[in-house]
């Protein structure tokens, strides 16, 4: 009677089988299923074409193979070897140091780990403890912040006129709610201007200059400032205001403090929108950042002797900016200047009203 091995006949069979009884329910089996996926790959188009789709070379395929010899054929050996250390660092924080930050924390609010530190180090070698490090009082700090025995808030006592009570009253502190311009839509000038700082450093001296650009129009409007402060952007958005031919409605700004408190407030009053830019993503302030660009290239860097001047750099200023906005074809816009492209298209499509521009006034006025 012949005997007929079916593994003979059906190439992988042998493999399916030991799959079934030795991975199956393995906690890493993607991986082994991957590798095995390489390995497969590697015996039918060659090391060459492996290395280029896997990234994996010849030498990890042979010591893939010799790991499942040496395991009898168990298709388990594919799986990596746990990477968690067999003996753990026991932590060195103790009660007594806990105690102490929170102590400590309590005593003087709002101290780093820093601040800390020394003080720290100075109790556990009067009390035969170990040293810990910054990383470590940050994570006390964390914990203590987590389990609330550390909130950030202040308490405000009050008394009750009636029965003579002390009242306690938390007051947290506000969340600045920051809105985002994603899915805002523009249709006209003065839907979203968006407004960024550039920063000039020259013979020890620093020099900052605000620019804004309206993204529909492509209007832009510039300033330089001795100082960066939101009190100076506040300066420039009324400046701002009084060269555009049309209403700002929205402006968009990355997070820099110069665009908080007076700027953010001025904003408010005027009931324009304030969009903020997401945190380290310069391309949603793209064409600002570009108009930045233009600028330093066409004007600042002509100029920069006057810098230190400001009345002197502004008044020069106001000239090329008044070129660029009614004089320089744009491409993005027909090759036209943005004036002309507000008035010619925008006011008469949209029917809007014309507001008178100050451009020149305001960088002779200042």
């Amino acid at each position: 009677m012949q005997q007929i091995y079916i593994n003979s006949y059906f190439k992988g069979y042998d493999y399916l089988m030991k799959y079934i009884h030795n991975i199956a329910n393995h906690r890493k089996r993607a991986i082994i299923e991957k590798r095995l996926a390489i390995i497969k790959f590697f015996d039918e188009f060659g090391s060459k074409a492996t290395k280029e789709a896997f990234h994996r070379g010849r030498s990890t395929i042979f010591l893939w193979k010799q790991k499942i010899d040496k395991a009898g054929g168990k298709l388990s050996a594919l799986a990596p070897l746990d990477t968690i250390p067999k003996t753990r660092v026991k932590r060195k924080v103790t009660d007594e140091m806990v105690n102490f930050v929170l102590a400590y924390r309590i005593l003087h609010p709002g101290v780093d780990k820093t601040t800390i530190k020394p003080v720290l180090d100075a109790f556990c070698q009067f009390n035969n403890l170990s040293l810990v490090g910054e990383g470590t009082i940050g994570n006390i700090i964390k914990e203590l912040k987590d389990k609330g025995k550390l909130p950030d808030y202040y308490i405000k006592t009050t008394i009750n006129g009636a029965t003579g009570k002390l009242r306690y009253k938390r007051i947290g502190t506000k969340k600045l709610i920051k809105l985002r311009a994603k899915g805002y839509h523009l249709k006209v000038a003065g839907d979203l201007m968006q407004v960024d700082a550039i920063s000039i450093f020259i013979q020890g001296t620093k020099r900052y200059i605000i620019c804004a650009l309206d993204i529909v129009s492509r209007f832009a409007f510039a300033y330089s400032y001795k100082t960066l402060s939101s009190q100076s952007a506040k300066d420039f958005m009324q400046k701002l205001e009084q060269v555009t031919l049309f209403k700002i409605k929205a402006v968009q700004t990355d997070n820099g403090g110069e665009f908080h408190k007076y700027f953010d407030g001025y904003l408010k009053e005027r009931h324009i929108t304030h969009y903020w830019n997401y945190p380290r993503y310069p391309k949603g302030n793209a064409y600002v950042e570009n108009f930045n660009g233009t600028i330093q290239r066409q004007y600042i860097g002509w100029h920069l002797n006057e810098i230190q001047d400001t009345d002197t750099f502004n008044t020069g200023l106001m000239d090329y900016l008044t070129w660029y906005n009614t004089e320089k074809p744009h491409r993005s816009i027909g090759k036209i200047p943005p004036l002309r492209y507000y008035i010619n298209c925008l006011a008469k499509k949209h029917n809007l009203s014309l507001q008178k521009s100050n451009m020149l006034l305001a960088g002779a006025g200042s």
